[in-house]
Order: C-alpha cells, then sequence, then structure tokens
C-alpha cells in the first residue's frame, strides 16, 4: 500500500463535521470550510439562481425562493470540481431533508445545472424519482425549467414521451427514471441524482443497482452520484441502512470517504424519549421553514397524527422531522425499550455468557412457520446478585417470503448473527433443543421448571427436548397475555436499576423495538398484533425467562465449574 503524502487524503477536503450536533441546536450551517474552486462554485449558483421554478405563481428564480443553505449546497457540490484537472475531490453527495423542503424542485434545477455545465459529449445524467408517478412530475419540473428560459429553450431538446432533455450541441441526455421501474444497468451515467434515495435502496437488489451506478462515475472522475432523500418510512434496513451508517461515519470523522453528509436531523439524545415534540426545535431540520413548509402545517398535520395512533405519529416525525422509526417514539411503546441500550454488555459470545452464570433458565416463543423462533436464556451471575440474558432466533425461508416488508432487515440481522436462516425444516427445533441440552450437560439448568415454553403450539420442541435429555419436570408452561405483566414489568425494572443485562445482539434490539404495549385491566400486555409486521418473539423469550428466573433456581449440576472439573476427573 502506497502510503506516501501524495497518495494520502488531503485534509483540507475532509467533510467530518465532528461538533454537527451543536451546529444544528444553532442554527449554523452543516456545511464545513472546504477550498472550493470559487470560480467554478460561482458559475454554477448563479446558473441555478438564474433558473425558474415552473411550479410556483409567477415562476420566481431558484435565487428569489431559496434559503442559503441550499446555495451554500449547491456552491459545495460543483465548487468540489477542479476545472483545470477535470476532477472532482468529492465525488458523492447525501442531503437528508424532512418533506416539504423543496427536495424534489432543488434535484430538477442540479440536474439541470450540471447538463449546462457539462463538457463531456454524449454525457448520461440520471434524475432517478421513487415512482413512475413522481418521475412524472420530476420530468415536468425539469423540462419546465428550460421552457421558461428562452435560450435554454433553444440550447436543449425536450422529448416527453421518453422522459428525456437532450443538449443539441454535446449530445448530453438527462433521463428522468423511476425507483420502481427498470433501471438503466451497464450504462455510464456521468452525472446521478437520486430523489427519496430510501425507496431505491429498499429494493431487494439495491446493492446491486447501486454498484451499477457508481460504476459509471469510475471512469468520469468529473462525475457525482448525489442522494437526497427524506428518512425512511420504517426502520432503516437494507442498503438504506448502510448507506446512512456510512454517511453518519464520514460526518462523525469516523470514516474518511469523499463524501459530503449533510442530514438535517436532531441528536440522538434530542430525539429520544419525543423530545421531538418541542416546536422550538422544528426550524432546524426544516431549513424551508416558512417558505415551502409552515410551522401551522407541521402543528396540524402533529394533531392529526395523534388522533390515529402511533403509527401515523412515526410517519409524521419519520418525514417531516426526521426522526428515524424506532427512535423517539414513548406512546404505546414498552417501556423496556427506554433502558434497552445502556443494559448491554458488548463482546458477549455464548461461550462467555455460561462462564459468568451459576444458574440458567430458557425462554422459548415462536407462532407459525412465518413467525420467528425466539430463544432467550437468562441466568444469574456466580459474583452479586444481577441478571444477564443471551438470546437467539430461527426463520424458515418463508418468512422471508411472506414478511416482505421486514425481509431485508430479517438478512441484515442474519449476517450479524443470532438470527439463524434456517436450510432444513427441524433446523430451528434441533439447535434450540441443542442448546438447552449444553446447559443441561453443562450443570446449569435446575431440576424444575428450566425452560418455558407457550403451551400452544409446541409439541415438536418438547419431543426435541425429551430426546435431547430434557425431563418433563424441567419444562414449564408459560401462560401469555396477563399473566406475564409481573414479567413484563420485572423486565423493565430490572433494566432501569441494572440488574438485567444484556448481550449487545442487533437481532435483540430490533426485536425490542417492535414491542408495543396495550392495557388489560389492572395489566399490561406486550401482543404480536399490536407489534405489526415487526418481530417480537426473542422478547417474548425473554419475559418467560424472566418470569422463571424470578422463582430464585438452584443448578442442578452446581454449574460450569462443577462440570469442567468433573470433565477433568473423567478424563
Amino acid at each position: 500500500m502506497d502510503l506516501s503524502p501524495a497518495s494520502l487524503p488531503d485534509p483540507r477536503w475532509s467533510t467530518a463535521v465532528p461538533d454537527w450536533q451543536d451546529r444544528i441546536l444553532a442554527g449554523k450551517s452543516l456545511i464545513p470550510e472546504l477550498p472550493l474552486h470559487d470560480a467554478f462554485a460561482e458559475k454554477a449558483l448563479r446558473i441555478f439562481k438564474r433558473l425558474r421554478v415552473p411550479d410556483i405563481v409567477d415562476s420566481p428564480t431558484y435565487g428569489e425562493v431559496c434559503e442559503d443553505w441550499v446555495f451554500d449546497f449547491v456552491r459545495a457540490v460543483f465548487g468540489s470540481y477542479d476545472p483545470e484537472t477535470k476532477r472532482r475531490m468529492i465525488s458523492e453527495f447525501f442531503l437528508l431533508v424532512p418533506k416539504k423542503n423543496g427536495k424534489s424542485a432543488i434535484a430538477a434545477a442540479i440536474i439541470v445545472t450540471a447538463a449546462i455545465l457539462n463538457e463531456r459529449p454524449q454525457a448520461e445524467l440520471f434524475l432517478i424519482a421513487p415512482t413512475q408517478k413522481i418521475s412524472g412530475i420530476a420530468f415536468k419540473q425539469a423540462a419546465g425549467i428550460i421552457r421558461l428560459d428562452d435560450t435554454l429553450s433553444t440550447v436543449f431538446l425536450i422529448q416527453g414521451h421518453q422522459k428525456t432533455i437532450t443538449h443539441r450541441h454535446t449530445e448530453a441526455v438527462i433521463m428522468v427514471l423511476s425507483a420502481d421501474g427498470d433501471i438503466v444497468t451497464g450504462s455510464k451515467g456521468c452525472f446521478i441524482l437520486v430523489d427519496e434515495s430510501h425507496v431505491l435502496l429498499s429494493k431487494e437488489k439495491a446493492a446491486d443497482i447501486m454498484i451499477e451506478l457508481r460504476g459509471g462515475l469510475a471512469s468520469r472522475p468529473e462525475g457525482f452520484l448525489l442522494q437526497i432523500t427524506t428518512q425512511s418510512k420504517q426502520v432503516p434496513q437494507g442498503e438504506f441502512r448502510r448507506e446512512l451508517n456510512k454517511v453518519r461515519a464520514v460526518r462523525d470523522g469516523e470514516l474518511d470517504l469523499p463524501i459530503l453528509a449533510v442530514l438535517y436531523e436532531l441528536p440522538p439524545e434530542t430525539a429520544r424519549e419525543e423530545g421531538w415534540r418541542d416546536e422550538t426545535l422544528w426550524p432546524l431540520i426544516n431549513p424551508n421553514i416558512e417558505r415551502s413548509v409552515s410551522m401551522d402545517f407541521l402543528r396540524k398535520s402533529l394533531r392529526e397524527a395523534d388522533g390515529k395512533g402511533p403509527d401515523a405519529v412515526a410517519l409524521f416525525v419519520s418525514q417531516h422531522l426526521n426522526v428515524q422509526v424506532g427512535e423517539g417514539l414513548t406512546q404505546d411503546r414498552w417501556i423496556g425499550a427506554s433502558h434497552w441500550a445502556k443494559a448491554k454488555i458488548e463482546a458477549l459470545d455464548w461461550q462467555g455468557f455460561k462462564e459468568v452464570c451459576e444458574v440458567v433458565v430458557v425462554g422459548i416463543d415462536g407462532g407459525g412457520l412465518d413467525d420467528l423462533l425466539g430463544f432467550s436464556a437468562v441466568g444469574r451471575r456466580k459474583t452479586g446478585s444481577g441478571w444477564i440474558s443471551f438470546s437467539r432466533a430461527w426463520a424458515h425461508p418463508i418468512t422471508l417470503e411472506r414478511r416482505q416488508s421486514i425481509a431485508p432487515i430479517l438478512q441484515d440481522l442474519a449476517d450479524a448473527g443470532d438470527l439463524v436462516l434456517c436450510q432444513g425444516e427441524t433446523q430451528d427445533v434441533i439447535e434450540v433443543a441443542g442448546l438447552c441440552a449444553e446447559l443441561n450437560d453443562e450443570g446449569l439448568l435446575p431440576e424444575k421448571n428450566a425452560i418455558g415454553l407457550d403451551p400452544y403450539g409446541v409439541a415438536a420442541i418438547i419431543d426435541a427436548l425429551i430426546e435431547a435429555g430434557l425431563s418433563e419436570e424441567q419444562l414449564a408452561s408459560v401462560s401469555q397475555g396477563f399473566k406475564l405483566n409481573g414479567a413484563i414489568k420485572g423486565t423493565e425494572r430490572k433494566l432501569f436499576d441494572g440488574s438485567l443485562k444484556h448481550a449487545d445482539q442487533p437481532m435483540m434490539t430490533w426485536s425490542v423495538s417492535n414491542a408495543k404495549t396495550e392495557p388489560r385491566g389492572n395489566a399490561v400486555v406486550v401482543t404480536k398484533a399490536m407489534s405489526g409486521s415487526g418481530k417480537i418473539d426473542p422478547v417474548m423469550a425473554l419475559f418467560s425467562g424472566v418470569m422463571l428466573m424470578s422463582l430464585n433456581p438452584e443448578a442442578m449440576g452446581g454449574g460450569l465449574d462443577d462440570f469442567l472439573s468433573n470433565a477433568v476427573m473423567v478424563a
């Protein structure tokens, strides 16, 4: 690897903004100081400002209707290009901004500006909209910009039936595509702008599509890829989650890549516990406030969402306040989720879990074949009185087929570990029984009430457990519904006071975020019906384990130390 000074990144072009939280709360620019090529940046900005907005009365110019944050962003996009070397110092841009802040209008004007400044013959410029309908709107916006300017009308040829706009001199073509159609593959895109990229990146083959789109830039050093999006309407998953994590890491200074990420989002601590309800924060993440979106509109929309329930509120905050689904909501959310993150033990694997426990009980929960089979082991520590949990889950292929909305995140969790995608019909049952038998053989399970199961639909699991050497006395029926109230509230309390810790497992964190509660008389229940498409089987298994551990069991064989001693003696 060449580590000579010439091969290292130029620190002047670092796009890290480690103080972004202070900046956004103070209403300051989220773009760092960069050594932009000012002459080219100003030329691009003059063109951008001169363009007219076709869908506003009297067609004002972009220079008249846009706020300074838009101009700063446009300068950064075009000013990162060196017209002498014809190379770009920043090749990708990611703008996360709430709905109604002019994303589509800005996207159309940027792609037209790029087509005007482009020097490459027959260059391809892509404007990718989230749906066929919106791609039509995006095309009308770009075509309308050109029709409103006499000079541009003579320079560009508009072909509405193909959704293309061609520069008559360079033969460069703006192609307006849709994410729900066939994205051009094998093409050589030079300037690529993706509007609402969370839609494109949620697709099954999103990773392959992005490789295709980025591939053209390798031989076109003057080009760029620009993503403009709101937050996802669901928990970020698949390729969008990976893209979002990457650009956040670049912004935070953890990753050095030629990407400029401008993310209008609240600091996580501010967003949590519904801190986003503070209206003084709304203008900080809606930079076009009182232009394309008003405070009255946001207030009215939130009132309507509150009246419809938590799902509508989650949609409102994700689209209008850029709060990630799964964060920042407390209404109907299981209270324990608020304390889950602080109770984690990092880098704790299955072997490490067993070594620190003097006794272990197990909760098992699963529904039909299109559900997860959840396993949670709850152990009492050898030192002190604290508890610790370790979980795992299994899914059959039919789960991914029938639950398309969560299939990408299930695949992500499988890649991360602790969610197993079954290759055979009985793999889940056999492996659950194997883990229980392992605990039993090592003397960690009690003689009675060691494994808690929902009494319905567990015949195959019981058979596997008995066959693996567990006794009937070790199996306990744990009823669901209001009878789990004590375990639910007990788990909340122990997470809150720190007496229950857990292995830091993404699968379990996701499952916990899905858990929603509803009142049943004096009790609180967590049900699969309340949690929608999100899976909570591992959480329900945890509640069963907590219920059994509350009985203060004693290990049958004295724990792992005795097992190891016996093993040495036998040897």
